[in-house]
């Protein structure tokens, strides 16, 4: 489990704006309000974002349209995120992601590092700001 630190500056420059329009985040959370706060705060950084309630609908963004980040919830209908990230792999789909959920066992994390995973957000430790901020410095580097 990746623990990340809360950064002071809650502010993003302008240019920081401008280089994010190109960027496409793709957001796997069947819960709606938390997909859509972070729609909602992804956007007004001026990402590009896509929301899928649900396994089945997160592997048909990922066949249709190359994306920058995928943030993932490991607990969805149809299709959890262990079986979309294997599907993934099958695919030959990579790109980085971003894992935040309710599970919180080491034996998920360990589990979805066997995937690549290097992020994993645990939704009652973590806000959603603090998702958002992560997301940013990433897709500034």
């Amino acid at each position: 489990m990746v623990k990340i630190p809360l950064l002071r500056q809650t502010t993003v420059k302008r240019e920081s704006r401008e280089r994010n329009k190109a960027k496409r985040i793709l957001v796997a959370e069947d819960e709606r309000p938390i997909a859509r706060a972070l729609e909602l705060k992804l956007k007004n950084l001026k990402f590009d974002v896509d929301i899928a309630f649900d396994g089945e609908e997160a592997m048909g963004q990922l066949k249709k349209k190359k994306y920058d980040l995928l943030i993932l919830d490991l607990v969805m209908p149809k299709m959890d995120g262990f079986a979309v990230l294997e599907a993934m792999k099958r695919a030959g789909i990579t790109l980085p992601v971003i894992v935040s959920s309710n599970l919180s066992q080491n034996v998920d994390a360990e589990r979805v590092k066997a995937f690549g995973v290097t992020t994993f957000f645990v939704k009652s430790e973590s806000t959603i700001a603090d998702v958002v901020r992560y997301v940013n410095e990433v897709l500034q580097q």
